[in-house]
């Protein structure tokens, strides 16, 4: 899969693109509804947005399920050609819905085809709607698909559905609706050695930006995406701010189970399969040591029975 990051100046195969428009926070069920509409025809691509146009906002909330790493990753294993994650700044924000579609999809893309959801608004103050981007793509010279909203035992998909459910602890509940599991990717970063001198070395990653989890550890698959030891793993994970040593930035350490190596600087992916336990402040390291082995011989036994 090839990643453009603007619009203007793309080499000729990068143009006549049947496209699917939207966030795509979670690439769940509903968004590859879209994507797959969009096959078929012509080169299949995403045009997206980075940041997310809620992130460009309001920097201030983290909300997002996946970060760019994540989607792109997600969006390639989809068969997607073409990423076009479009700048999201205050030249875009402030497009009009004509100007979207003239300058941008229109003469930018040079799109054969869009699909959108139902619910998809765009241009300046949302001012347009699916209905409005049919009109507008049909004078432009390109058709557009409306994807009916998909739903999961009567209940909408949506990114909003899928942080609560994530957020009380059942990330089961939340593959259901995205189709794949919640992942957070990103490289392994140096950390402060506890889990090591311990006895369980751990990846550290960084959650910054992002949706979290309800925090505590989890049952976890790791997937090493980088480096000579590439592969899948079973693992748990603490996502949070390590009560016993104060209060500390949250973030995720994963401990991967029958596994040796320094994976510093490589990028993982953590599957979230089961919650296990919230955070906890123990009666000393025997007490942490004790509970953790616990919590290890727990998700394997969990992750073995996928």
């Amino acid at each position: 899969m090839k990643i453009y990051q603007h619009w203007q100046g793309l080499e000729p195969k990068a143009r006549g693109a049947s496209v699917a428009l939207g966030n795509f926070d979670g690439v769940h069920l509903g968004h590859k509804s879209v994507i797959d509409l969009a096959r078929g025809e012509a080169p299949l691509g995403v045009v997206t947005f980075e940041p997310h146009p809620r992130e460009y906002l309001r920097p201030d909330a983290p909300f997002r399920l996946m970060n760019a790493e994540a989607r792109a990753n997600r969006l390639a294993a989809l068969g997607v050609q073409h990423l076009y994650e479009l700048p999201f700044d205050a030249a875009l924000a402030g497009l009009t819905p004509q100007a979207f579609v003239a300058e941008v999809l229109s003469q930018g893309l040079g799109i054969s085809r869009v699909v959108v959801g139902a619910d998809f608004c765009f241009g300046k103050g949302r001012a347009g709607t699916a209905a409005d981007l049919q009109l507008l793509g049909a004078a432009a010279g390109f058709r557009t698909t409306i994807a009916p909203l998909v739903q999961v035992e009567g209940v909408e998909i949506s990114s909003t559905a899928i942080r609560t459910a994530l957020s009380e602890g059942r990330p089961r509940d939340a593959k259901a609706m995205l189709g794949h599991w919640h992942r957070i990717e990103g490289p392994v970063i140096h950390g402060e050695a506890r889990g090591r001198e311990l006895g369980y070395p751990t990846a550290n990653m960084s959650v910054s930006g992002l949706h979290l989890p309800k925090m505590g550890v989890y049952a976890v698959l790791a997937d090493v995406l980088t480096g000579p030891q590439k592969g899948r793993y079973m693992g748990a994970a603490s996502l949070g701010v390590r009560p016993m040593f104060g209060e500390n930035t949250p973030n995720l350490e994963t401990y991967l189970l029958d596994f040796t190596g320094d994976l510093y600087g490589q990028h993982l992916s953590i599957a979230f399969v089961d919650f296990l336990r919230p955070e906890l402040t123990f009666d000393g390291l025997p007490a942490l040591i004790a509970q953790m082995q616990a919590d290890c011989d727990r998700a394997r036994s969990i992750l073995a029975a996928l």
